[in-house]
């Protein structure tokens, strides 16, 4: 029997964990503490700054539940993943976006592969770096998906690598994306967002905060009054707003929430050139029946390769999935960083250095 160096410094890695009967795997440094859930996802359920104590991935009010241990009440798509969704981080992939039909097959929201169980292996275990692989076979879409994440010492950046490769003997495509979202404690209305410049649009979702259809620049949009917002600022819970829009043309692939009272923040760095769009997901409160219920404030900034479904850009006719042909494989690496700060963030570099404002 094999037991890992049950290291006390430096970088540190198990698979020896379960919490409600999920295995998971737990990276740590000096700095962070990132918990994963391999049999749910692969979710980044866990992103902690030990120095200040700040969970940054935000939970559902349901949060994490063995859902082997029950029956779904409805086989509807949508509801199907929100029930077990536990908020965080997930890699998003072949399919993003609503319920959809997939070469044939029914698949629910965004996709399969977030319900599915992942194969975990630690890579790397050494006091200056650990890694571990994830990895998953999709059912009702033809797609092998790894998952690499790592951390070095002394570093505040977790570092996460996906390649995706297409088993079919045809082309197939995909959305592929970055499900991360953020929400209370660490999000406030005192929260401060900045990113590259970029041009938005916001889709006819329904949503009350943001003008449907409205064209522009970050960081102004409009309401539906005609009156300006200015989306660098988190409006309070007690405004009870949502809605959703999207980023595209961003010069660089980065983006930052800075808690100015905390004095911490979370970054991401991504490939703008896989990664074209930035999906924006906001619930100030606002977000009322099932299943938030009026009950949560949190956001969702996610890298995508694609718009929901693999739609067309406004104006276009062309999708904007990507396409792999047989045997391809593709590959990405985003970096999530925590830095301290009160004041915000000027550019963070692909490497995942930060210069605060």
């Amino acid at each position: 029997m094999h037991y890992q160096d049950e290291r006390t410094t430096g970088c540190r890695i198990s698979d020896s964990w379960t919490y409600r009967g999920l295995k998971m795997m737990i990276l740590e440094n000096e700095l962070l503490k990132v918990t994963i859930v391999s049999d749910k996802g692969a979710d980044i359920f866990e992103l902690v700054h030990k120095k200040t104590d700040t969970e940054f991935m935000w939970r559902t009010p349901w949060s994490i539940r063995n859902q082997g241990l029950s029956i779904p009440p409805t086989g509807n798509g949508d509801n199907v993943w929100h029930d077990a969704y536990i908020g965080g981080w997930q890699t998003i992939a072949p399919t993003g976006g609503s319920p959809t039909n997939y070469a044939n097959a029914d698949i629910g929201q965004h996709t399969e592969a977030t319900l599915m169980p992942w194969d975990a292996s630690i890579i790397e275990d050494s006091p200056d770096k650990v890694s571990a692989k994830f990895t998953v076979r999709t059912v009702r879409t033809p797609f092998w998906i790894e998952k690499v994440v790592s951390l070095t010492t002394g570093s505040p950046v977790l570092t996460v690598t996906d390649t995706l490769t297409n088993q079919a003997e045809e082309e197939a495509e995909a959305q592929w994306g970055q499900h991360v979202a953020l929400g209370e404690p660490f999000l406030t209305s005192k929260c401060r967002l900045d990113m590259a410049k970029a041009n938005h649009f916001v889709p006819p979702e329904g949503g009350n905060r943001l003008l449907d259809g409205h064209e522009g620049s970050w960081p102004l949009a409009i309401d539906p009054q005609g009156a300006e917002v200015d989306m660098s600022s988190f409006p309070p819970k007690s405004d009870r707003v949502q809605d959703y829009s999207v980023f595209m043309n961003q010069q660089e692939g980065w983006y930052a929430v800075t808690n100015p009272e905390r004095g911490v923040g979370f970054g991401l760095t991504y490939p703008v050139d896989t990664f074209k769009y930035l999906w924006y997901w906001q619930v100030f409160g606002g977000g009322y029946g099932y299943p938030w219920y009026g009950r949560t404030y949190n956001v969702g900034l996610e890298p995508f390769t694609s718009l929901a479904n693999g739609v067309p850009e406004p104006g276009s006719n062309k999708r904007t999935s990507i396409v792999f042909k047989p045997g391809e494989s593709q590959s990405a690496t985003v970096k999530a960083v925590i830095y301290e700060s009160t004041t915000g963030v000027s550019r963070i570099s692909p490497d995942g250095k930060v210069t605060v404002i």
